[in-house]
């Protein structure tokens, strides 16, 4: 066979390549992108000139996958997979060095590997795309149902306020009445008690409405972040639990509600300290950017099932056993940032437990 012949051979093998790895990236399963970057990386290693002496590593952010292991000393070509112009990863062809030299691998091959490599890198960016929209809809969709949640827990609210008030002060007029009756006066005490108790519930639900008055004001946050810290030293020592704080500002302001900023942290470290492990960490961060201060209070912990993390912003849903909570700490906590026109997130860490994290705009 003349040169010509060879090279119109090699090209079209390389052509053949390009429209295979066009068809395996457009019948892409993402949920099996190891099979994918498998199929590419044989399609590539049929495309070269030596395939018997040439093999492909694809290494990506997400997952790698090589024909055979990179063996030294090798000859190597190499492509960056870019991924929205960040370099994502790397395809390589590789032989060893003692059956090949550098100008075994023609110009042609370095194209097709920058040809290939773009369009992997496409395929990702599409991915990333599309996993970004479902998590947009699912945030969506999570703020519509707390929406709604609101709107009904309000009324509710509402109808229970004066209720209570009444069976309240009605059981306390009765209470001065029969201060000399132990009997009654025991089971009255019992009365208003509960009455009391109802009472907080109602309040927290018109916090997670976002019902309750406020008195806003520019605020230094560090000295309630401390205060909350304080307030709860002595349950993190019972606890075993340690804790960090990590603060590098003198003052972070804003405008805000100082006795509910300080209930935030005092409800979400109440949690902390209750899934944290016998000697965890806590660890509680803040800092600012220019238009926000971000607070992160981290535990280690279990973490969160996948349901849990749809639903544990929503009164009266809690992962605590039966008796153990209210399922209103969180719910609270998340109609007080959102009257404070704030976001909060949970996620699970990389390792264990979870970490929230608070955005207040500054103004």
């Amino acid at each position: 066979m003349n040169t010509t012949e060879q090279e119109l051979k090699e090209r079209i093998k390389e052509l053949t390549c390009l429209y295979e790895v066009s068809s395996i990236i457009s019948h892409a399963n993402y949920e099996l992108i190891q099979d994918t970057l498998k199929a590419i990386a044989f399609s590539l290693k049929k495309a070269f000139q030596y395939p018997e002496k040439t093999d492909i590593t694809i290494n990506t952010s997400v997952f790698s996958f090589s024909t055979k292991a990179i063996q030294d000393p090798a000859i190597t070509l190499r492509s960056n997979v870019l991924v929205f112009n960040k370099n994502k990863g790397q395809i390589i062809a590789h032989a060893l060095a003692s059956e090949f030299k550098p100008t075994d691998f023609p110009k042609e091959e370095q194209l097709l590997l920058d040809n290939v490599a773009l369009k992997l890198g496409s395929l990702f960016e599409r991915i990333e795309i599309e996993t970004n929209e479902r998590s947009l809809k699912r945030q969506m969709e999570r703020a519509d149902r707390l929406g709604i949640l609101g709107e009904i827990t309000a009324g509710i609210a509402h109808e229970l306020n004066t209720p209570l008030a009444n069976i309240l002060g009605f059981a306390e007029l009765l209470q001065n009445e029969l201060k000399n009756d132990p009997k009654h006066a025991e089971d009255l005490d019992k009365i208003i008690q509960n009455a009391i108790f109802s009472r907080e519930v109602v309040k927290n639900l018109m916090f997670f409405a976002c019902e309750m008055p406020q008195e806003m004001k520019r605020v230094n946050i560090i000295p309630n972040i401390k205060n909350a810290i304080h307030l709860l030293d002595a349950t993190f020592r019972k606890e075993k639990i340690k804790y960090l704080v990590k603060i590098d500002a003198e003052e972070l302001w804003l405008r805000a509600d100082p006795i509910q900023i300080t209930q935030i942290f005092f409800n979400l470290l109440i949690n902390a300290i209750y899934f944290s492990p016998e000697n965890g960490l806590v660890e509680i961060e803040a800092h600012q950017s220019e238009t926000d201060i971000i607070l992160k209070i981290a535990d280690e912990g279990k973490g969160f099932t996948a349901e849990a993390l749809e639903r544990i912003f929503e009164p009266f849903f809690s992962t605590k056993p039966m008796g153990d909570g209210s399922g209103l700490g969180l719910s609270v906590v998340h109609g007080i940032i959102t009257s404070h026109k704030g976001t909060i997130v949970a996620e699970n860490n990389s390792k264990n437990g979870a970490t929230f994290t608070i955005t207040l705009p500054k103004n």
